[in-house]
């Protein structure tokens, strides 16, 4: 009877051990200055949860923003479903919003093509290591031109990382390629330029707090941004 206990104990013990091996889980928050977006400005100081889990490749990711000052602005939710293998990322994201929609009511529930306030949208990108392209594109939810077709807006990226005096830096070149509602554009136009730095402040020997800040201009709007942040995360 002992050795069963034992050899059960020792399976369970591997069982976990392996299941540690294969999931990952994300848990971390943002507090950031002010919200920018793609070049877009969607709030003043926020705190933005994210909560994931991943198994070989697969993951599901909620992450969230909050206003800390301004409880006028809207606050968000967002479902991703992703794939990636190797540098190839395929994804589906959720946004809901919970006001500028087409639901008053902002309930979240609420998926009727005409009358929600989730926007569905597609993504592919691929990591060459010196460099990442990505391409986003809406296909269901609350995006539609002035005639009411579906707008299918899209947005496309590329981020270049790189260090500098020990700081981990990213720039990013983003445009939107036709006229969308949702970027404010009416054609092909380029709506993010931004450079972000990084850097780790150590706080004890096993924790350290990542600070960023980041410079974003918008062209098409004639926008620009200065942004600070630091991220929590176990």
């Amino acid at each position: 009877m002992k050795k069963i206990v034992l050899l059960a104990m020792g399976m369970v013990m591997s069982m976990t051990a392996f299941a540690q091996d294969e999931i990952e889980t994300t848990i971390s928050g943002d507090v950031v200055s002010s919200y920018i977006w793609r070049g877009q400005d969607l709030g003043s100081t926020s705190i933005q949860p994210t909560l994931g889990v991943a198994y070989k490749g697969l993951s599901l990711t909620a992450w969230g923003s909050a206003p800390l000052v301004n409880t006028a602005d809207t606050k968000e939710f967002d479902l991703t479903l992703a794939y990636t293998i190797g540098g190839l990322n395929i994804g589906v994201t959720d946004y809901w919003f919970d006001r500028g929609g087409l639901d008053p009511d902002g309930r979240y529930f609420k998926y009727d093509a005409h009358g929600t306030n989730h926007i569905f949208e597609a993504n592919i990108d691929y990591d060459f290591g010196f460099a990442s392209l990505q391409w986003y594109t809406n296909f269901s939810g609350n995006d539609y031109k002035e005639d009411g077709k579906r707008a299918y807006s899209s947005y496309m990226e590329v981020n270049v990382p790189f260090k500098l005096s020990a700081i981990e830096w990213t720039a990013t070149a983003g445009a939107v390629p036709s006229a969308s509602a949702e970027y404010g554009t009416s054609g092909f136009a380029v709506t993010n330029l931004a450079l972000k730095a990084t850097k780790d402040i150590k706080v004890t020997d096993t924790f350290s707090v990542p600070i960023f800040a980041q410079v974003a201009a918008n062209p098409c709007s004639q926008k620009a941004y200065l942004v600070l942040g630091f991220t929590l995360q176990p």
